[in-house]
């Protein structure tokens, strides 16, 4: 009854933020600088959350291998398990381009306020014409001091659960050269794919040195980074 009690809580104020936050940047971040818009815009917002989050359902975090993130930015590759990732990555950089489905867009208030932050987005139906776009903008994007974030497993997975990785990713690195970064974490333990209640605890997160691509296939960047996902995936709690 408690854990309900605390997702109503939490999922209230997520809610009436987002729809005040939203709808008013949706109106007015086009009058802001894109990188001070991203930390205003964006930045602001997620920061909320999280801490609501850790207030109303006790879910924190911990992070090993902050000391591993370049000083430029580069590609960054994350474990998608949780709705907690998608908005502690953008804590985490900034300013970032993430790869998304282009529908994410069109939700009312988020949707509307994360279009100004010219995020990737992609027609999933047609993949190579996805593709030939992530490697267009996102090399665009890298060019000019922004990080790229993409979930290389596609869609969210159980704690634990592996699934083949997407050659988007690789790709884009094997085209500019640019280094890729790992993030892998157990988020899914307390906030679990498409569940509303949430489980109080703390986020293990891990962050890979970065894997340089200059030279490299997609085929073999490929398979640097699933052996290092892999080993990282390892390292964090089994249960």
């Amino acid at each position: 009854m408690l854990l309900i009690v605390r997702a109503a809580l939490f999922y209230l104020g997520y809610a009436l933020v987002t729809i005040v936050w939203g709808g008013f940047w949706a109106l007015f971040a086009w009058l802001l600088p894109y990188r001070t818009r991203f930390h205003v815009v964006i930045g602001l917002w997620t920061r909320y959350c999280l801490w609501w989050l850790r207030v109303t359902c006790g879910v924190r975090c911990r992070i090993d291998g902050l000391e591993n993130l370049p000083e430029r930015p580069c590609i960054v590759l994350s474990r998608h398990e949780s709705t907690w990732e998608t908005l502690f990555l953008q804590t985490l950089l900034a300013p970032q381009a993430t790869l998304i489905k282009r529908e994410l867009l069109r939700i009312p208030f988020f949707g509307w306020a994360f279009r100004t932050l010219r995020p990737i987005a992609i027609n999933r139906k047609e993949p190579r014409a996805a593709l030939r776009q992530l490697i267009r903008e996102g090399g665009e994007r890298l060019d000019n001091g922004v990080w790229v974030v993409l979930f290389p497993e596609g869609t969210r997975l159980a704690h634990g659960e592996r699934r083949k990785f997407q050659p988007g990713g690789a790709a884009l690195a094997s085209a500019t050269g640019h280094p890729i970064v790992l993030v892998v974490h157990d988020a899914g333990r307390f906030w679990p794919a498409h569940a509303v209640l949430k489980r109080p605890g703390t986020v293990q997160v891990l962050i890979s040195k970065p894997i340089e691509t200059r030279g490299c296939s997609t085929q073999e960047v490929q398979a640097r980074v699933a052996t290092e996902f892999d080993r990282l995936l390892g390292l964090l709690p089994a249960h």
